[in-house]
């Protein structure tokens, strides 16, 4: 195990777009950061690539669909670190067979919902042990005002008519996730926080979105720094707290 006093983060879903930038932004900040990835091969390239720009960024395998995927990255980390203080929870999917509840295909809701939520609450459970062994612990979860319960029964919102079952309700159980474990870690010294970075130019996307992912990148880096909310405002993004 290292002795490094150098934060410790893991950023999931990391080897392509707004992943990757926030794993980029987290190392300039001086944090030493594991990229983690599903594809060894397309980890590897990225992890490699920041690395090459002098970063402190190496790659551990992670597919957050895989019990036994997750369970080798959590040791893989506590054997070379032997902590954990930052949690990116940012893999992710949208499956465009996913629709309005009448007409989505449910095995894109249930593709969306063991991703986006499932995986999420999978890796967090394995990484908490390693983040109770730091001084302080910060999880972001990556999500979206799609998954805003108030946003969505309100018609006046730009986004009203954006109804994708799947994809909504796996973001709104994310935020959840946020609510509970803040209220589960209490006085633990780990905190949670949703972070909305709004439509980004991705894949994910479609390439519809509106900020590049280094645009996009900057709050969730900065909520996993320095950012500290209480649980009624632990839902944010740029422009502040959303709605539950």
């Amino acid at each position: 195990m290292l002795n490094d006093s150098r934060r410790i983060a893991l950023v999931t879903g990391a080897n392509k777009g707004i992943g990757f930038e926030i794993a980029r932004q987290l190392a300039l900040s001086g944090v030493t950061v594991l990229l983690g990835a599903r594809d060894a091969g397309r980890g590897r390239m990225a992890a490699d690539e920041l690395a090459a720009q002098g970063l402190d960024v190496s790659f551990v395998q992670i597919d957050v669909c895989d019990a036994e995927s997750i369970t080798a990255a959590a040791g893989e980390i506590e054997a070379r670190h032997g902590r954990l203080d930052i949690l990116v929870n940012n893999a992710g999917i949208a499956d465009y067979t996913d629709g309005a509840p009448g007409k989505a295909a449910l095995e894109a809701v249930r593709r969306e919902l063991e991703t986006n939520f499932v995986g999420a609450l999978a890796v967090t459970q394995a990484m908490l042990p390693l983040m109770r062994k730091a001084e302080t612990g910060r999880i972001v979860n990556m999500t979206s005002s799609l998954g805003s319960l108030t946003l969505n029964g309100d018609p006046d919102w730009p986004f009203y008519g954006v109804r994708l079952i799947g994809y909504n309700a796996s973001k709104a159980a994310l935020n959840m996730l946020t609510i509970q474990l803040n209220a589960e870690l209490g006085d633990s010294g780990i905190t949670a926080v949703s972070v909305c970075p709004g439509l980004v130019n991705t894949d994910l996307s479609g390439h519809r979105g509106d900020r590049s992912p280094a645009e996009a990148a900057a709050f969730p880096v900065q909520m996993a720094l320095v950012g500290q909310y209480g649980p009624e405002d632990a839902f944010q993004s740029e422009g502040g707290a959303v709605p539950w």
